[in-house]
């Protein structure tokens, strides 16, 4: 978890009222333009939720005592701590709602920036993991349910209504606990260390050996533990003998143009390698190929995977972008 306390963002403990149990969480969307700038630069991230929480306590109709949601969740995975643990929101349409689940909020709009990433989806996960540590039960709904509005948005609210499984598994994680595995532990929001020797299928003394602590009973949040080498480490997927794949460096967007339109039926090794991996990625809008020839079917599969990137509307479209290339990683042809 990569977890951006209210100290690192220099703001003050929360004034929100206090409130150490809900039936579960709720994910918000902003409703709003959101920048595409925000999956490129996660500066602009944190200048966003700073923006987010100046309206909010400007909005002297609602009369907030802080930002809204307990935690929001950026295009690049991190959880950025509003309310934080056991505080009521202030988000979910009025008090009723609001203490029947806490809230997260991901950094993606109604326009602009509109798809959530699957950093952004695992740092919402994250989150709701936390939040469940502290109190929250198992419960997952989007803002629209119980209250009328739009909110969480058709992408956020189809991944809600699936459980809100972590990209890359097809079932939701376990709803609380830390996670064993690897060599090393990161120390989350409510660990202790016999939480973390029972996750980690070691013991206390053998943790408190491993990494010379003086006082186990003082962890700091993000603070990282060695495993005893008893604890058998994750496997690695690719072997450390096998070298890195050599990947196509962006071509520039000449190359996929001629002028203003795509370059359909021009030819090159690069489009089969490339419609290969949007194919992998569940991007491929191919009925025969990828093949080596541009067509039409390239352009649709690229443009879906622009749109599974967070982009939407003018800048999903053809051609493909330096940052997008970077993220499709097409093997050299």
């Amino acid at each position: 978890m990569k977890l951006v306390t209210r100290a690192q963002l220099g703001w003050p403990a929360s004034a929100a009222p206090t409130q150490t149990s809900t039936r579960g969480v709720k994910v918000h969307y902003e409703g709003t333009a959101v920048s595409t700038k925000l999956l490129t630069d996660h500066n602009a991230c944190i200048t966003e939720w700073k923006a987010i929480r100046a309206s909010h306590l400007a909005n002297k109709q609602e009369n907030y005592s802080d930002v809204a949601y307990n935690y929001a969740a950026c295009p690049h995975g991190y959880l950025l701590e509003g309310r934080g643990i056991g505080k009521r929101t202030g988000a979910n349409g009025n008090q009723d709602l609001n203490k029947a689940h806490y809230a997260i909020v991901g950094l993606v709009g109604s326009s602009g920036l509109t798809e959530p990433t699957d950093d952004m989806l695992s740092a919402i996960r994250d989150g709701i993991d936390l939040l469940r540590q502290h109190g929250a039960g198992t419960e997952i709904k989007g803002h629209r349910d119980g209250y009328a509005t739009a909110c969480p948005g058709g992408p956020l609210y189809a991944w809600v209504q699936k459980g809100a499984p972590r990209p890359g598994s097809s079932t939701p994680p376990p709803a609380s606990g830390p996670v064993s595995g690897g060599t090393t532990y990161t120390v989350k929001s409510g660990d202790t260390l016999t939480s973390i020797a029972k996750a980690c299928g070691t013991t206390v003394d053998e943790l408190v050996k491993a990494n010379g602590l003086k006082d186990p009973n003082r962890l700091a949040v993000g603070q990282v533990l060695k495993l005893p080498s008893t604890t058998p480490a994750a496997p690695s997927k690719t072997p450390a003998t096998q070298p890195a794949p050599k990947l196509e460096p962006y071509p520039g967007e000449k190359f996929f143009m001629n002028g203003n339109k795509p370059a359909i039926g021009k030819s090159s090794a690069i489009f089969t390698a490339m419609g290969k991996r949007l194919v992998a990625v569940g991007c491929g809008r191919y009925k025969v190929g990828p093949g080596p020839t541009l067509g039409q079917a390239d352009v649709d599969s690229y443009e879906a995977f622009q749109r599974k990137c967070g982009y939407s509307g003018a800048a999903a479209k053809w051609p493909p972008g330096p940052t997008t290339w970077a993220k499709l990683q097409v093997p050299k042809a």
